[in-house]
This record gives structure tokens, sequence and C-alpha cells, in this order.
């Protein structure tokens, strides 16, 4: 059963929003086919973030009384509202819009079309008719780090990165981190691509970095090309959004991955029995959400202990993430010791911590 760990009513006010009062339960009539609408911003086929809510969405398509369609490959923008407008003139009872980058257009047709329910992922603004929902995947990303930097021989781990936006900076920090706590010499080295799915421009910036001595290359992208870059160089990677295995099967160590399935299934159902209201919710990994893939066979037991060991104790909340001391990449204290950042401070990160070598601009 997922759980709201937060609101984001921190968020909103720090962008001068104020949250509306969500007046009333979004509810599904009786005996009513529930019709539901995904729009991608990349191919379905990305084996990532798109691949990844459509398997949720399959999930749902699963359930009696439930009927779905999707768009992939919609252009943040004004592509964008003209697939909301299209869904919701046609009579969709749910639109689901998966990029940030789809807020500003779903937030101008949802107040359009008040009967439907809206659902943006990873934004911040929400009314009566809309949601905006994530997960804390930085909880994933730091397991995934302390595997990369168990498994590192030259302290050297490579990160292919979309865009220099807190979700993806606080990403970073948060492997790092794990990185180091169990190997405190390792860096990680940041290179940008400024897309989220360009295979070809993926695979090309871990090679760059392969090319500088990196023996693990992880990403935030939504192609499977540094895993690929990495199988080929016969180094270890770590994948994101899906179990990436199957791609670079001598290489991949883990992925941090999300069960859209759960999450989906979880809100229809609410929402089906008249028990949804829409707001702003962050689920951490003891929701289901977040998580890591399974290991790869190179991977040591004790390794893999650790890891879980870890993993328990961020469910148990003994273990929080960014908890101070940290230190950003000059060695300035950003976090006080015993100090636990707001939402608000993890949502709008836009500095480096001590072991990665990059820039946030």
């Amino acid at each position: 059963m997922f759980q709201t760990v937060k609101t984001w009513a921190a968020l909103a006010a720090m962008f001068g929003l104020a949250l509306m009062p969500l007046c009333g339960k979004a509810t599904a009539e009786e005996g009513k086919t529930l019709k539901v609408g995904f729009v991608y911003v990349s191919p379905v086929g990305d084996e990532g973030w798109s691949y990844a809510h459509d398997q949720g969405r399959k999930a749902i398509a699963a359930m009696p009384g439930v009927e779905t369609t999707f768009m992939e490959s919609v252009p943040e923008g004004p592509d964008s509202e003209r697939a909301f407008l299209n869904m919701a003139r046609k009579g969709y009872d749910v639109i689901v819009g998966t990029s940030f980058g789809y807020m500003d257009a779903m937030e101008k047709v949802a107040r359009q079309f008040p009967k439907a329910t809206f659902m943006h992922c990873s934004g911040y603004k929400s009314h009566e008719n809309m949601t905006a929902y994530f997960g804390r995947m930085y909880q994933a990303r730091y397991l995934t780090g302390m595997v990369a930097g168990a498994m590192t021989k030259k302290n050297e781990i490579g990160y292919v990165a979309a865009f220099p936006i807190p979700e993806v900076v606080r990403g970073i920090n948060a492997f790092t981190l794990g990185v180091r706590a169990v190997n405190p010499d390792a860096k990680v080295r940041v290179v940008w691509t400024r897309t989220w799915y360009s295979p070809d421009d993926e695979k090309k910036a871990a090679e760059s970095l392969l090319d500088v001595g990196v023996d693990v290359i992880a990403q935030h992208q939504d192609s499977a090309g540094p895993q690929e870059a990495a199988e080929a160089r016969g180094v270890y990677s770590v994948g994101y959004n899906t179990d990436m295995s199957a791609v670079a099967p001598k290489a991949h160590l883990t992925s941090a991955i999300w069960h859209w399935e759960n999450f989906y299934k979880e809100f229809i159902t609410r929402l089906q029995a008249g028990e949804w209201k829409n707001g702003n919710f962050w689920y951490g990994i003891d929701s289901g959400l977040v998580g890591i893939a399974p290991y790869g066979a190179m991977v040591p037991q004790d390794v893999r202990d650790k890891v879980d060991a870890a993993k328990q104790n961020i469910v148990d909340g003994k273990l929080v993430v960014f908890a101070g001391p940290v230190k950003d990449q000059e060695g300035t204290v950003r976090i006080g010791e015993g100090r636990i950042p707001e939402d608000s401070a993890l949502l709008s990160m836009d500095w480096f911590v001590e072991g990665v070598i990059g820039t946030t601009k």
C-alpha cells in the first residue's frame, strides 16, 4: 500500500505558489469503463523512462473496467498541450503526463476539463483535478552508488547525465554519497549530454569518460547507450529506469529502477473506489515505487549484504541519504552535523557534493 511520505507544500511555497484546496475525491462512475491515456516524451521501446511507465500502463490495462491508450515521443511544450487536449476532448477520464516539461501544458488543459483527472509526473503543480507525483529515486541512487564504489578498481566512476536540473543533480549527489560510504577515495566524473533520449550521444558521452580512465559507468539517461559502451569496453555499469542487464550482461552491476506498475495499480484501485484525492506526493523506497534491479553475478555476496542492509535502514528511517554532515566540492559544509535537509532544499539542489568532478552549469 502506498503511503504519502510528505506533500510538496514547501516546494510550492518556494516557487511562490499556493496549493489550492483539493476539494472532494476523484471518483469513477460505477459500472463505467475507465478510459486512461498516457503521454510519453520518448519511445516506449527506449528501455528506460517511457518503457518503465508503459509497463505501468499495461498493468492497469489488465485490470477490470480499465481501457488505456498512449502517445509516445511527444515533445514538451505546444505538442504536449495538443496531446492532452485531444485525449480530454475524446472523453478520457484520466490523462497521465510523464515528463517534467509537460507541467504547464497539463495544468492549462486540466483547468478546461474539470471532470477529468490529470496526473503529472515529476512536477509540483496541483489543484482539484490534477496531481503531481514522483518517487525518491535518490534513495535507490545511493544504493547503486554503494555497489559502484565497492566494484571500482581505479576509484574513477563515470556518470552520463541528462540536464543540470535539481532532479539529476540530486541523483548524482546521492549516488556519490553511496560510492564514498564504502570507498572514500573514489570520485565520480560527470558529463552532461543535455538530452533525455539520444542513444548515440549518450553512448559517445560514456565513451569519453572511458577514454579518461573510469572503470564503472552510471547514468541518468533514458537510453541504454551508456550500458552498451561499458559492455564494449569490458568495464562495469549501473543502469537507470529499468533492469538493463539484457543490454550489458557482462557489465551490468544493477540499476536504479522504477516500479510504476505498483503506483498506477494502487491509484486506479483507489480511483475506482472513490478514495483517490488529488495532491502532491513524493513516494519513498518503502512504497515499492523505487528500488534497484537484481545484482549482476559479478557482485560479491558481502557487497550485496551491505547494500541490502542499507536499503532496510532507509526503509526503517535509520539511514537518511542526505543527513549531515555533507560537504560540497569545495569542502564547505552545506548540511551540518546531525541536520536533515527539508524537501524544499532537495528539490532545488544545484550544487555537487564532495567527490564529484564536474560542474552543475
